[in-house]
């Protein structure tokens, strides 16, 4: 440490230039010292483009993805899955025969009676497609032909935490890297300005579901692979602002001088972590000038505005995350995901998904058009989702105008716009209670692995090892759902 201490101390004046000159470029000096002692590989996978394949499997179809995930679970009965048999067996039993003992949570398996509940809402089909989509969402049915519907999602979890953990890590218990993750560590960085993969949250109403850190973990991967979450006001990145009393040369400074030091403790312990450590102090360095501009939407035009929404003025609403995800997407940040809270409707559900229907509703839509009229939906995937759906039973007391649903793993929708998908297409097919699948069911493996085929990756292919064994997103599942490949 002394000799490092020495050599910092007798920096020239033209060595600070040399520095300066080097914080401006995309690597910045202590990246840049890691990467002639690490080797240019373990950098890569780091800090730069390419990641730790170097290069995708093949080709890609997908630059970027926009994940859509509406935590709650929102009931697919009232939204995409028209069930018109439900109008006519309304307050009837759910048949045996259709549920065949299959499990229930322990809020509805003590009912006495499964009363079925047809949709409040009336559906209408939309487009060349032909899809059918719920009053409640008038915009996100004018882009129904520019989405792939998959009806016929499943999944084994039957409560939210295990399940939204499932389909944002591929396993049902935490401590597994998140989708976004992954695809960081894979394929790297487009913006070395701007982390690789970004979360966004908003709320839709309250008393719902909680979301926790481990949904954008990065796990066991190097830890510059984890999301980061931006948030609304002064301060969307915490601890990005230099201290009081502190400049950004004398940040400058400091991060060389820590570079030094990190360099010294590699030598003796060769903790790859360390490498993780100084990317992200660099990666902070530089987004102190790219975060302001990005999240600064004030010169967005009134027509854009307008376009997304009411609430897209307002920050921190789902409105105005949406936009903020189009310009991350201009940014080339690789996987953005937001999430949108408030879909958990056990009781009071007509009224309450009809709030949560309008929250999403126009700046769904308006991000699909706002891309495609910037021609980046050619290369960007779009998704929409929760973690399951919901029972066509109703949950507690039945009538007209109330009702509630529960959990429901069985079968769900789910929609894909954009780069790699084929537009109005309609995947899999529920019964006539939205209950069962009857064609082409899809599993959450499977969602990953398509999504990762399409971002040129083999998801068996793209693995890490830890403690003794290698783990991949899809742990030992997953298939390609060729169909709606476009």
């Amino acid at each position: 440490m002394k000799n490092a201490l020495e050599e910092f101390e007798q920096h020239t004046h033209d060595q600070l230039s040399r520095r300066n000159f080097l914080s401006r470029t995309s690597i910045g000096l202590g990246a840049a010292a890691f990467s002639s002692l690490l080797g240019t590989n373990q950098a890569q996978a780091a800090t730069g483009p390419g990641g730790a394949l170097g290069k995708p499997h093949f080709p890609p179809k997908v630059k970027r993805v926009i994940y859509l995930h509406q935590s709650g679970a929102p009931s697919q009965l009232e939204l995409f899955d028209y069930k018109p048999k439900l109008e006519q067996m309304w307050g009837k039993d759910l048949p045996e025969s259709v549920r065949k003992g299959q499990r229930l949570t322990g809020m509805t398996a003590g009912q006495s009676s499964f009363p079925l509940a047809a949709s409040y809402y009336k559906f209408a089909q939309h487009g060349q497609s032909k899809m059918w989509v719920s009053e409640l969402l008038p915009y996100i049915s004018k882009v129904t032909d520019e989405a792939t519907f998959i009806r016929s999602m499943h999944t084994e979890a039957i409560n939210h935490d295990p399940a939204i953990t499932f389909f944002q890590t591929g396993s049902q218990q935490g401590g597994r890297p998140s989708f976004g993750s992954w695809v960081s560590y894979g394929l790297g960085s487009d913006n070395q300005n701007l982390p690789s993969f970004v979360v966004l949250l908003s709320k839709g109403r309250g008393g719902d579901q909680p979301l926790y850190a481990k949904l954008w973990s990065n796990g066991f991967l190097p830890s510059v692979h984890q999301g980061v979450v931006f948030r609304s006001g002064p301060d969307p990145v915490f601890y990005l602002n230099n201290p009081a009393g502190i400049d950004r040369m004398s940040r400058r400074r400091m991060l060389d001088y820590l570079a030094k030091m990190h360099q010294e403790q590699y030598k003796q312990i060769l903790d790859p972590e360390i490498n993780s450590r100084m990317a992200q102090y660099e990666m902070a360095y530089r987004m102190q000038t790219a975060v302001p501009e990005t999240m600064d939407i004030s010169k967005e035009p009134d027509y854009i505005f307008d376009m997304y929404g009411p609430e897209a003025k307002k920050a921190g609403t789902f409105a105005a995350n949406c936009l903020l995800a189009r310009k991350l997407a201009e940014k080339g940040v690789k996987f953005i995901q937001l999430y949108h809270q408030g879909w958990d409707q056990h009781g009071n559900l007509p009224n309450d998904i009809k709030t949560m229907a309008k929250s999403v509703d126009q700046p769904s839509a308006a991000l699909v058009m706002d891309l495609k009229q910037r021609g980046l939906l050619d290369d960007t995937l779009v998704i929409w989702g929760g973690e399951f759906g919901r029972g066509s039973y109703s949950q507690g007391k039945l009538t007209k105008e109330n009702y509630g649903r529960d959990h429901h793993p069985r079968c769900f929708t789910i929609w894909m716009a954009g780069a790699g998908v084929k537009k109005g297409y309609i995947h899999g097919e529920t019964d006539d209670f939205s209950y069962n699948i009857v064609r082409d069911p899809v599993h959450v493996h499977d969602f990953q692995a398509t999504v990762m085929h399409l971002l040129g990756i083999d998801h068996e292919q793209l693995t890490f090892k830890s403690q003794g064994r290698r783990y991949r997103l899809t742990d030992v599942h997953g298939k390609v759902v060729k169909p709606i490949l476009a």
